[in-house]
């Protein structure tokens, strides 16, 4: 009876992050029915869970479990600590944000956490239909947090858009998985990658069918084009502290599911995939950085970005390499903390019944709260690029890894639209210093506004003066793949 227990408490033990997870969530839903005028308490419950189940990834020992269905890796550890940083950032940020516009928090908070589970679950699959469980457990909830402020009209028609698109997306996956489970007789993706090069399967029209349509549903998780038409709508309909999530929480995940199938499962059509993901990097960075330059909503234009980061992440993922992938999850650390600070000073200017979104409401920003602006000119100065924040450093890493795998026209494209990304980042730091202070109201931090602003700055600065630390962690969470 003893080594019963033992087998199974073993067996159990990789997935206690997720079980903990999934026990809060209950529990969120629970203090709200039941303990309404507790609620101000369900935020602090859910970064507790957070950090808690933080704590255990970054402690746990490497191991398999389930017949090697979940993957409890160095590379599972690095994607799961983005996508736990991004739900403890948002939700820091969430209170404040949700009391002004009028949200339900124990219904959101609950959401976010399931949509969690589904996240930590893709970075840990080792085999297609844990992929595709942690897939669509992560989507769901995401269509139901779109929509979820039914006030407002826009959100609903955004959660109908992301929730058929989002369906088209996952069939198109699912159609890749079928083929690759027809051709090898297996959904284990280790052992997918085995089976096509002793059966010498790298020719196959179907694999390269399959190959096709899974680039095509991982292209529409990262919002990357031509697979992100759907992105702007989204981004600008949902309620900015879920755009916020969103743009790094869901887009690392998929990031992850790119990395399991393409260096795990189809390591040897690295010489189709490669030049693919080139050209749909190219694409996305001239897509999300040309179509920013117009826009007068400064969500929308935080939406563009968000598509040409995607692209900018892709160069790392074609390289094909150590350091290539290495680089793309330093730059996806470094993009959690640039994005949702940006976003979070884009919260602070809503108001009751104004959303204030616009790149107007900056207007004089610097007069009305010189520290707002302050940050928000670190966090504009790093998503372009520019010494010495952490963007800066990232950029640089994807842009040698690329070189060096043998892309030196797809790295000079990158730095143009770089270039060209300024503008757009610059044109609201001018309206914010230079602009006529528009007739307000005084921004005020919550504390947990304030602690996520500080975590944001904290690792925009930090990692852009120590980014060895998080390049080696990357670099020996790649051996585990």
């Amino acid at each position: 009876m003893i080594d019963t227990v033992a087998v199974n408490w073993t067996a159990v033990e990789p997935i206690l992050p997720e079980l903990l997870l999934i026990s809060i969530g209950v529990l969120l839903i629970g203090c709200d029915l039941f303990l309404p005028r507790q609620r101000h308490l369900l935020p602090w419950l859910t970064v507790v869970g957070c950090v808690t189940a933080l704590a255990m990834v970054l402690g746990a020992q490497f191991t398999t479990a389930f017949g090697g269905m979940f993957l409890a890796d160095g590379y599972a550890m690095v994607f799961k600590a983005i996508c736990l940083g991004a739900v403890i950032l948002t939700t820091l940020m969430s209170e404040q944000f949700c009391r002004v516009i009028g949200l339900r928090q124990g219904e959101y908070y609950s959401l976010l956490l399931f949509s969690l589970v589904g996240m930590l679950l893709m970075a840990s699959a080792g085999d297609l239909m844990v992929l595709y469980l942690g897939l669509e457990l992560m989507a769901l909830p995401i269509y139901a947090l779109v929509g979820l402020h039914k006030r407002e009209q826009r959100t609903s028609e955004a959660a109908i858009k992301y929730f058929l698109m989002g369906g088209f997306a996952s069939a198109l996956l699912l159609f890749g998985m079928s083929l690759l489970y027809g051709l090898t007789g297996t959904t284990e993706i280790a052992r997918i990658a085995e089976l096509i090069a002793s059966r010498q399967l790298s020719a196959n029209p179907a694999l390269l069918a399959a190959l096709g349509l899974l680039l095509a549903g991982c292209c529409f998780k990262i919002a990357a084009a031509p697979f992100h038409f759907w992105t702007p709508d989204v981004y600008e309909g949902a309620p900015t502290i879920v755009t916020a999530f969103m743009s790094v929480g869901p887009k690392a995940a998929g990031f992850a599911l790119f990395g399991r199938v393409l260096f795990l499962g189809l390591p040897q059509l690295h010489d189709h995939w490669g030049p693919i993901l080139a050209v749909l990097a190219l694409l996305t960075m001239a897509v999300g950085n040309i179509t920013a330059l117009c826009q007068q909503s400064l969500k929308r234009m935080l939406a563009y970005s968000s598509i040409a980061h995607a692209g900018y992440a892709l160069l790392g993922l074609l390289a094909g390499t150590a350091e290539g992938l290495a680089a793309t999850m330093t730059y996806l650390v470094i993009y959690l903390f640039m994005n949702l600070g940006a976003f979070a000073i884009l919260m602070l200017l809503a108001a009751p019944g104004e959303p204030r979104e616009s790149l107007d409401d900056c207007q004089g920003l610097a007069t009305r709260h010189p520290l707002a602006a302050a940050l928000m000119l670190v966090f504009l100065f790093s998503l372009t690029g520019i010494p010495p924040t952490g963007g800066f450093i990232g950029k640089f890493y994807l842009l040698k890894a690329a070189f060096a795998a043998g892309y030196p026209l797809t790295v000079v494209g990158a730095v143009l639209f770089s270039a060209i990304s300024a503008y757009f980042y610059l044109r609201v730091v001018r309206i914010m210093y230079m602009g006529e202070p528009q007739e307000v109201a005084r921004l005020s931090f919550s504390p947990g506004m304030a602690a996520a602003l500080g975590f944001c700055l904290l690792g925009v600065l930090g990692l852009g003066f120590f980014p060895g630390l998080l390049l080696d962690w990357t670099m020996a969470a790649f051996s585990a793949l």
